[in-house]
């Protein structure tokens, strides 16, 4: 089953059933792209996401499946971003622009085959993406639905920085582009299924209070509400890894948003995003990035949507602290945000108590906690150094901008040793992985590979947290490396598993020579070939080891196990010639017996190789075989018709090892046996009694 988690979550959280359907698709639609229409295949494949379909649609009247760049959302479940078949399905119907599938009672085999063959052409062979076709295209099927996700001329990328709105644009543009993409994919959701093109295109389609007005607005709909609840769970992930000034202004977008919607609007939004477990992880994530007043606000309508009860005084206090951390000083905002997102954490682990509080005296404690702050503190701070701060900060368990502060300054060290020293250390919990997961990015990774000389250790630390998300930047650094490093690149990537088989396959065609070497021992030492993954079309390189090794893979299949020996056996490069004489020991196959035979006498070859080819030739039951080892042993008749044994040769004493090992019960070989034993040769003897077992 695949691994499909909530943001922030680490074990499964969605149904077999769904899990299972989620694979298959992503399968099928793999097929449509590779196999030709009509194929066997596709029958198959069709056939099963069907059954799969019609099993879950008898408990429900729809499926909606949300697309959110790298991941799907389905039931409020966002699926693992480094599950490489699920990222290649959401990628592939990303790239077409579309943001929800949805299918409902009554869909046939035929409509979803159907389906599979128009999304599986890759969008940049088609004229444009299937999300800006018009629903000629997108509702073509009766039970089958594509939405579009998409307006093409938003320039929110590429536009200057001017008034108050636009420097906050050139921050989101400056602090990279994944904090834009996300607030575009998630202006794209909320304003692409109703708006007219004029307001898709305006200046205004990304103005936060235009998005919360358009997702108020929005009649309830699944698959509209689960492409939205995506890029919530993206967009909250972002701002808990990135924090400080690199997401600032997608910060100042998601809280503006949050706080124009209604409160039964976000419950409805929370609703979406799973059970209340599901929903405790989102909000403790987007504690950790949003503005203070929005995490108030998502607080409230997380309790409301749990059935719990959140006493008034308690939002008096976190509303009392949001101001604190608005408009006190720089020391005050700095201890009141932390307070708060602490209170936070705490709070939602097990909120239970009911209000307290008559109704008057609560009222005078919200006036008070409206309140400008009174005393202000001084600006002045004692310095302390990084490492000791993100110390601190683990063990009193509080996620604030010092400690991401401290854990950037430590980040942009050489020797990143220490610091990972600290987070190993750090008891297990959410901050030691959310730690872990602003440190160990590609971007990192790209920085430590590209180091001279490169800290191995630090590498694998790095790799070793990462897990398949390390694929990409080792493959980087393998076109490049020298041999040792080359060679420890490759023992990285094959201890990620079969699952990173696709990625490596992917890039052995536009490699050098030397890299397709590697990238074929990588292959050859997973578990299983990636699908699709032919070795044989290496057997013919130019190469001589890149051919060795897809020599090597074919002969441990046992489907082509004769035929990669055979090929081996009759190349020119005696490495090769090798490789196929050890695995033809036992049970040498019929073609490659032939082989040798024919080789036998190759002055080509050395005798030490031709020798090898007679000891493997011998495992090979036939009669032909036991004729052959006989000549080789046997010399010309003596006067009187008496036999002996041939002269003494490499290829003779391989002959007669043979006849020991695999014919001594051979009635063929009875003269052959009989003159050896008679032998006085120390070589012959040690044969007879190696073999026999004579003291």
């Amino acid at each position: 089953m695949s691994r499909l988690t909530t943001v922030g979550e680490s074990s499964a959280a969605l149904s077999k059933e769904l899990s299972d359907f989620l694979i298959e698709l992503s399968i099928g639609l793999h097929k449509n792209a590779i196999y030709p229409p009509g194929h066997p295949l596709l029958e198959g494949a069709t056939a099963g996401i069907a059954r799969r379909v019609e099993s879950l649609l008898q408990a429900r009247s729809s499926l909606s499946l949300g697309v959110a760049r790298q991941q799907l959302v389905i039931e409020g479940v966002a699926t693992d971003e480094n599950n490489p078949v699920l990222r290649d399905l959401a990628q592939r119907l990303h790239r077409h622009h579309l943001g929800a599938m949805k299918f409902t009672q009554g869909v046939t085999a035929s409509e979803i085959q159907d389906a599979l063959a128009t999304v599986a052409v890759d969008a940049g062979r088609r004229v444009k993406p299937l999300g800006l076709e018009g629903p000629e295209i997108l509702q073509q099927w009766p039970h089958v639905r594509l939405f579009p996700l998409t307006f093409e001329q938003l320039q929110l990328l590429d536009e200057a920085p001017g008034a108050e709105e636009d420097t906050e644009k050139a921050e989101m543009r400056g602090g990279g582009s994944r904090a834009a993409q996300l607030w575009i994919g998630l202006a794209r959701a909320a304003l692409a299924a109703e708006a007219t093109d004029e307001k898709l295109d305006s200046a205004e389609s990304t103005d936060p209070v235009v998005v919360a007005k358009a997702i108020e607005e929005h009649k309830k709909d699944a698959a509209y509400d689960q492409v939205v609840v995506g890029y919530l769970l993206q967009i909250a992930e972002e701002l808990k890894a990135k924090g400080g000034k690199e997401a600032a202004a997608l910060q100042k977008r998601i809280s503006r948003l949050v706080g124009t919607l209604q409160p039964q609007t976000l419950a409805r939004l929370l609703e979406m995003g799973g059970d209340a477990r599901q929903r405790k992880k989102f909000v403790i994530d987007a504690a950790q990035g949003m503005a203070v007043d929005a995490v108030v606000e998502l607080v409230q309508a997380a309790a409301s949507t749990s059935g719990q009860n959140i006493s008034h005084s308690l939002v008096r206090m976190l509303s009392k602290l949001a101001v604190h951390a608005d408009e006190g000083s720089a020391l005050t905002r700095t201890n009141a945000d932390g307070a708060l997102r602490d209170q936070v954490q705490q709070l939602i682990s097990g909120w239970q108590l009911d209000d307290p509080n008559p109704d008057g005296y609560r009222l005078a404690l919200e006036k008070m906690s409206r309140a400008a702050p009174v005393f202000r503190q001084s600006d002045d701070a004692l310095p302390c150094e990084p490492e000791r701060l993100l110390q601190m900060g683990i063990e009193i368990q509080v996620l604030g901008e010092p400690v991401w502060r401290s854990l950037d300054a430590l980040g942009t060290h050489s020797d990143l040793a220490p610091l990972l020293d600290v987070l190993d250390a750090a008891p297990e919990g959410w901050m030691r992985d959310a730690l872990w997961r602003h440190i160990a990015t590609a971007d990192r990774l790209h920085q430590q590979l590209g180091r001279e000389p490169v800290n191995l250790t630090v590498v694998q630390r790095l790799v070793a947290q990462m897990e398949l998300a390390a694929a990409d930047p080792l493959l980087d650094a393998l076109e490049t490396a020298d041999d040792r490093m080359a060679s420890a690149y490759a023992d990285m990537l094959s201890a990620l598993g079969s699952d990173v088989g696709p990625l490596v396959a992917s890039r052995i065609a536009g490699a050098r020579w030397g890299v397709q070497r590697l990238l074929l021992v990588i292959l050859g030492k997973l578990a299983a070939l990636p699908e699709g993954f032919a070795p044989r079309e290496f057997v013919r390189h130019p190469d001589g080891t890149v051919r060795r090794e897809a020599l090597r893979m074919l002969i441990r299949l046992p489907a082509t196990r004769a035929m990669a020996i055979a090929a081996a056996l009759a190349d020119v490069d005696e490495r090769i010639v090798r490789l196929a004489l050890g695995a033809a020991t036992m049970n040498c196959p019929a073609e490659a017996a032939k082989i040798l035979m024919a080789r036998a006498n190759d002055p080509l070859l050395s005798p030490d190789l031709r020798a090898l080819g007679i000891r493997a030739l011998s495992s090979n039951r036939a009669p032909e075989t036991i004729a052959f080892l006989v000549r080789r042993t046997l010399g010309k008749k003596r006067l009187l018709r008496v036999r002996s044994l041939a002269t003494k040769t490499p290829e003779m004493l391989a002959s007669l090892a043979g006849i020991v090992t695999h014919w001594r019960d051979d009635p063929s070989a009875k003269t052959v046996l009989a003159l050896a034993a008679e032998s006085t040769d120390p070589e012959i003897v040690e044969i007879m009694s190696r073999r026999v077992g004579t003291p």
